[in-house]
């Protein structure tokens, strides 16, 4: 190796020179194998984080094969009473819900608007005296989820009225006897109101069915530990469900992007900061 010496300086400036130089490169060498350990460390975490997110869609695309409940083909949530309330998504599965569904026990719910979907408060199979009686809370909560998923939060409308009756007021036959079309009913006798319902959205996870819930937020808050709750704004389904996504991975819970999409309802959403 050759080592240049300047012959301006002394042996001693020369020695020192080359004493301090080497102290440099030597923090140099060991601020690299800093990065390098800092960079190898990023690349395992991003790999465990890759591995745990592909294990979890897996298991969950296994257990739903195996255990596809009736109530996910509809939009749903469990009331702060754990009872649970469906609702359709069109046409044809509010034809479903009504005809094919709906029993004799249970509450239907419908908001006074254009295009809402029906709703109803599945009682439970067991009732103690053979009558269901509902908790006010959980007719509320319906209430508010028959709002929510009508086209009043896509209108940006902050409320709506809606009303509940009883299975047997609820009829294919106007009073002409015609049939009425698919997903419309008509409703006979006296219906319990109520008004001005205040919309509400939230999205959380549910552990008990290990997926996404969407409902009002009394709901989502008291079964979901990990949720987020979403008032009307400007941003999109898409874009608030990308938005979602990534919250719900930094919290370790991966969900198609499409399971965000297919749960909210139609219109535009801000996340609400907690």
């Amino acid at each position: 190796m050759e080592i240049e010496i300047d012959l301006t300086k002394s042996v001693d400036e020369n020695a020192s020179f080359y004493f301090n130089e080497s102290k440099l490169a030597r923090k140099k060498v060991e601020g690299l194998k800093r990065a390098l350990d800092l960079a190898q460390q990023k690349v395992l975490k991003r790999e465990e984080l890759s591995a745990k997110k592909e294990l979890m869609l897996k298991q969950k695309k296994e257990k739903a094969k195996i255990s596809k409940k009736w109530f996910y083909s509809f939009r749903w949530f469990f009331t702060s009473d754990n009872l649970l309330v469906v609702g359709g998504r069109d046409a044809s599965s509010n034809e479903k819900i009504v005809k094919n569904r709906m029993k004799k026990n249970d509450v239907y719910f419908h908001a006074e608007v254009f295009g809402a979907p029906h709703c109803i408060i599945v009682a439970p199979e067991k009732l103690k005296g053979g009558e269901f009686v509902c908790p006010s809370s959980s007719m509320n909560e319906a209430a508010v989820f028959a709002a929510t998923f009508s086209k009043a939060w896509e209108e940006a409308r902050p409320l709506a009225d809606v009303y509940s009756v009883k299975p047997e007021q609820v009829s294919k036959s106007t009073k002409s006897g015609e049939s009425m079309g698919t997903g419309a009913f008509m409703i006979y006798g006296e219906r319990n109101w109520f008004k001005k319902t205040v919309l509400s959205c939230a999205i959380g996870y549910f552990p008990r069915e290990q997926r996404l819930m969407c409902g009002p937020l009394s709901a989502i808050k008291f079964h979901c530990k990990n949720f987020f709750e979403l008032v009307q704004g400007s941003k999109s389904k898409e874009v608030i469900s990308r938005e979602l996504k990534s919250l719900f991975e930094k919290k370790g819970l991966f969900f198609d992007l499409d399971e965000f999409v297919s749960i909210l309802p139609n219109g535009k959403f801000e996340l609400k900061l907690k």
